[in-house]
């Protein structure tokens, strides 16, 4: 982690200089709320992509189709959710399922469903489920091409060969699967579109925790670019003594897998 901040360090002022370089900082803020804005408007006017291969998915209530994740919605957002049949919950999903989870009912109200989709087989996605507390729709995939298709999973032989596409570039990446969102539009006829896609660090602003560090004098305190594993943790392993394994995955102290 980074160095303490310490006020012996830091520059302390009077109220008037420092209101005058609070509000030189809140010139750039409200700049970059407007870049924002340029760029989620920027957002909705991508081209779409008519999906027409038949997903299917595994859930408490049976087989259903990728138009049944809507529930009755006209937009859904899916939280591609990196749990796979080998490995436990990954804490950078975690952190994400958290925020999800106090979103959801207002997205619900807005004419947004949102789903979780993992590879892992549909016992061990209610496991870990029941294991969290989280109520957002949680499906699996593992017999689908869903994963693959919008290129969160990848093949054995695809890593074997040391590249595979990720984030909208060809890189070297040695998981089998990563996270990120894929949104969808149905329109009154029932097509349904691939609008948007975001996935690495494109996915932070969905992390609220994250929003509120950025006001504190310490801000993440992390290692290098973007590296949560420093901190976070999933929410029942704050507690417990252990490490990030290089797949994401907290491994608890004295497991077979812990590295010390």
């Amino acid at each position: 982690m980074n160095a303490s901040v310490s006020v012996l360090s830091h520059k302390v002022v009077s109220q008037e200089e420092w209101l005058a370089a609070r509000r030189d900082l809140l010139r750039e803020e409200k700049a970059l709320t407007k870049q924002q804005q340029r760029v989620a408007a920027a957002r909705r006017e991508l081209p779409w992509m008519k999906i027409t291969k038949d997903y299917v998915f595994d859930t408490a209530n049976g087989k259903v189709r990728l138009t049944d994740l809507f529930a009755g919605r006209s937009q859904l957002i899916v939280k591609h959710n990196m749990l796979n049949p080998k490995d436990d919950v990954c804490v950078g999903c975690s952190f994400e399922m958290d925020a999800i989870e106090g979103a959801r009912v207002h997205l619900e109200h807005h004419d947004v469903s949102i789903v979780a989709v993992s590879r892992a087989p549909l016992a061990q996605i209610q496991a870990a489920q029941k294991r969290m507390g989280w109520t957002v729709p949680w499906v699996s995939s593992f017999e689908s091409d869903f994963n693959y298709d919008f290129h969160v999973s990848f093949k054995p032989e695809d890593i074997a060969r040391g590249e595979v596409f990720y984030n909208y570039e060809v890189a070297p990446i040695p998981v089998q699967d990563l996270s990120g969102f894929s949104v969808f539009y149905k329109d009154e006829s029932g097509d349904i579109f691939h609008t948007y896609g975001t996935f690495g660090r494109g996915a932070e602003y969905v992390m609220t925790a994250y929003v509120f560090l950025d006001m504190t004098p310490k801000g993440r305190n992390e290692n290098g670019r973007g590296n949560l594993t420093d901190w976070v943790r999933p929410h029942d392993r704050y507690d417990a003594n252990g490490a990030i394994n290089p797949f994401g995955q907290f491994v608890a102290e004295g497991s077979c897998c812990h590295d010390s």
